[in-house]
């Protein structure tokens, strides 16, 4: 039977929504190329990523072969120490997993299967398209899913590849780092840091590294400017290597360290599509935007792009897709939530980037100290940290009393303190 909507990627933004979308009845077909990295980053999740996975009916699965997550720590070359812990606020989810990557992205796509999503292993091509389609599939691929017909919509969730916006010459704004990141899995690598499978992010003498505690294992990277990382060596193997023994905050926790799989590169942080969605089409995941993985919100991104498709499209049910004008609307109104997501991490994101946040906490800290025993200093800090935890987590986010709480204090409070640029994460373009 030919497909209500066919959908070119099966990772993680693709394999959520092909499920949402057989949960509603909707006939989905995914093409995938069945080619995956050993690695990839977003082997962290924040809580907010729970209740899909809940909806899904895939949270205990999940939690069967990853570690549970309840937080996240922050290092600093000069010495300061951040704790956040999820789930601060009621109502909140108070934890996440960190995951390997490989078997969640098969958990997923297996229970689209289940639903009943079609898969076909082939690495679609697509064209410009004619009539009422921008784009359509190339007649090549319509032929390996044994299609007569052309499905009456196409989702391009094939990543960072941006299939249809290559296709359709659409542009894209870029972030303003330039920074590159070699990550391995480590065994005895020493992680002190409880309670068990809390993150930690250092920020280095130059750039900023990740630990991510995972079954047997830990997942480390480090984050470089790429004109940086040209001095550390000349191979991906050799740049992490130099950064673990010359760090001073790594070299003596990884001194034991045994490398158990091959150093992987990732580069291209920061990015948004200037369009969407057109006749026919639309762009979910990475496919339309990713945003830098300090707070480890990529993952996050691409199961709510999904829901958001499935929110303000799809529950219409399947009549909507013969009505064009309802069809944009709704990707419109998806596409602008968004960009408000974007927004609100990569403001967040870069508070920590700046060194802002460690502005603040040296200032709650000393204030704590010259005022210990005042009700108002235990007020002010707990409600800060409150809102930033829960605006790490995805769960405050994009909530504007947040955001602004946040910008006040930076703008207004910052006394006593060294000032952010000292403590931003270095270098920048």
């Amino acid at each position: 039977m030919t497909p209500d909507v066919a959908i070119l990627g099966a990772g993680p933004a693709g394999s959520t929504l092909a499920a949402l979308l057989s949960q509603r009845g909707f006939k989905v077909l995914v093409f995938d190329d069945a080619k995956r990295p050993e690695l990839l980053v977003g082997e962290s999740l924040v809580p907010a990523t729970v209740p899909v996975m809940q909806r899904l009916g895939i949270e205990e699965k999940v939690k069967s072969y990853s570690q549970h997550k309840p937080g996240v720590t922050f290092l600093h070359r000069h010495g300061s120490r951040v704790d956040f812990t999820f789930g601060v606020v009621a109502g909140t989810v108070p934890y996440a997993y960190n995951i390997p990557r490989p078997q969640f992205d098969d958990t997923l796509r297996e229970r689209a299967e289940e639903l009943g999503a079609r898969f076909v292993t082939h690495r679609a091509g697509v064209e410009k398209g004619e009539g009422t389609r921008e784009i359509q599939l190339s007649s090549e691929s319509l032929a390996a899913a044994g299609l007569t017909e052309h499905p009456r919509l196409l989702i391009d969730a094939t990543g960072r590849a941006r299939l249809f916006a290559r296709t359709l010459g659409i542009g894209a704004k870029t972030g303003e780092r330039s920074d590159v990141a070699y990550f391995a899995h480590y065994e005895n690598f020493k992680h002190d840091f409880p309670p068990d499978g809390q993150v930690v992010i250092t920020i280095l003498e130059q750039g900023w590294s990740w630990r991510i505690p995972l079954p047997g294992r830990l997942s480390v990277g480090v984050v470089v400017h790429k004109d940086a990382a040209k001095t550390y060596g000349n191979t991906p193997e050799e740049r992490l290597e130099y950064a673990l023994k010359n760090e001073p905050l790594l070299k003596e926790h990884s001194k034991d360290a045994r490398r158990v799989t091959p150093v992987m590169t990732y580069t291209n942080y920061q990015l948004v599509s200037d369009r969407g969605h057109g006749p026919g089409w639309a762009a979910c995941g990475d496919s339309f935007g990713f945003v830098d993985p300090m707070l480890s919100p990529g993952l996050f991104m691409a199961l709510e792009a999904a829901r958001l498709f499935d929110v303000h499209v799809f529950s219409k049910g399947a009549a909507v897709l013969d009505q064009p004008q309802e069809l944009a609307a709704g990707f419109a109104a998806a596409e602008a939530e968004l960009h408000d997501w974007h927004e609100s991490w990569w403001e967040l994101i870069r508070h920590f980037y700046d060194g802002g946040i460690f502005s603040m906490y040296e200032t709650g800290t000393n204030f704590s100290a010259q005022f210990k025993g005042w009700p108002g200093i235990n007020f002010v800090e707990n409600h800060m940290t409150k809102h930033i935890a829960s605006m790490a987590s995805g769960a405050f986010t994009r909530r504007r009393y947040s955001r602004g709480l946040v910008s006040f204090m930076r703008k207004y409070m910052l006394r006593n303190c060294r000032p952010p640029e000292d403590y931003a994460v270095l270098p920048v373009k």
